[in-house]
């Protein structure tokens, strides 16, 4: 049992270590090279720190264990809004969340913690019928911070555009760095490949072999995948050092959240049931 443990977490933390040093840069470097708002690039590094989660509860799913990847989802999302509410402390941006769009953005956050909090209170099934349901869900929230952002920080456009020429200056040979990173990823996402499969494997183990609850391996694996969040929220507002740009990390930060937390929910989620559905 005690190897089927020590797996358990050497897996885990090498998704979270490649999703984090290789996977989460590369995909900040084609946001900058393709010279792409802080939104933007905020929504790409909430996709690239989701594919911990994609590849756990797919794995997961996959193996019967639908119940771990629910647990899994909810407590990355829980954990994912208390790690960015600690990064903005310590960065001390809070006056910078008085912002309407980002208070629209962190309601949204709210909901995607609530919706399954509520299911699984009163034990609705998560059944191939809630697809639909959560898809629209996802496409509605993306509309809602997509508009929010145009109607509340339309002061940014002057900032934006200075970080804009700030990366023309720096990023050079833009079509030989976009080949070059799109095969890294593909690489990568080839390696994260054989590591979940592997894990699903030690997953299967524990569930089967050891009777350990789904929950707790839900639980166990929502803290894990949901380090190269942390990572990313400090390194977003780090990143933008001048007085004047600080609120873009936090839009960064934010939208990192964002779109880490709907695509968990709604995508991924969905992604979960089809597999147990058709597995």
């Amino acid at each position: 049992m005690e190897i089927e443990f020590f797996k358990f977490i050497i897996y885990s933390l090498c998704i979270v270590l490649i999703a984090k040093y290789i996977l989460v840069k590369l995909l900040r470097k084609l946001g900058e090279s393709l010279q792409l708002s802080s939104r933007t690039v905020g929504n790409i590094a909430g996709f690239a720190t989701s594919i911990p989660e994609l590849l756990t509860v797919s794995f997961s799913a996959f193996t019967g264990l639908l119940g771990t990847s629910i647990y899994n989802i909810l407590s990355s999302n829980v954990i994912n809004f208390v790690q960015y509410l600690f990064s903005i402390v310590l960065s001390k941006n809070q006056k910078i969340l008085r912002n309407k769009a980002l208070r629209i953005d962190l309601c949204l956050v709210a909901l995607t913690i609530f919706i399954p909090m509520v299911m699984l209170l009163f034990s609705w099934n998560f059944s191939i019928h809630i697809v639909p349901i959560f898809l629209l869900c996802f496409f509605f929230f993306y509309y809602l911070n997509k508009n929010a952002h145009k109607l509340y920080l339309p002061k940014q456009e002057g900032i934006l555009e200075k970080e804009i020429k700030a990366e023309e200056e720096r990023i050079h040979k833009k079509s030989k760095i976009l080949i070059t990173h799109s095969i890294f990823l593909l690489l990568t996402g080839g390696i994260l490949y054989w590591i979940g499969n592997q894990l699903s494997i030690v997953l299967e183990n524990l569930a089967d072999s050891f009777l350990v609850p789904e929950w707790i391996i839900g639980i166990a694996l929502g803290f894990i995948t949901s380090i190269p969040e942390l990572i990313t929220f400090f390194e977003s507002q780090k990143h933008y050092k001048e007085k004047e740009e600080r609120e873009l990390g936090v839009i960064e930060a934010t939208n990192n959240l964002l779109a880490s937390n709907i695509l968990n929910l709604f995508i991924i989620q969905s992604i979960g049931i089809l597999i147990f559905t058709w597995s």
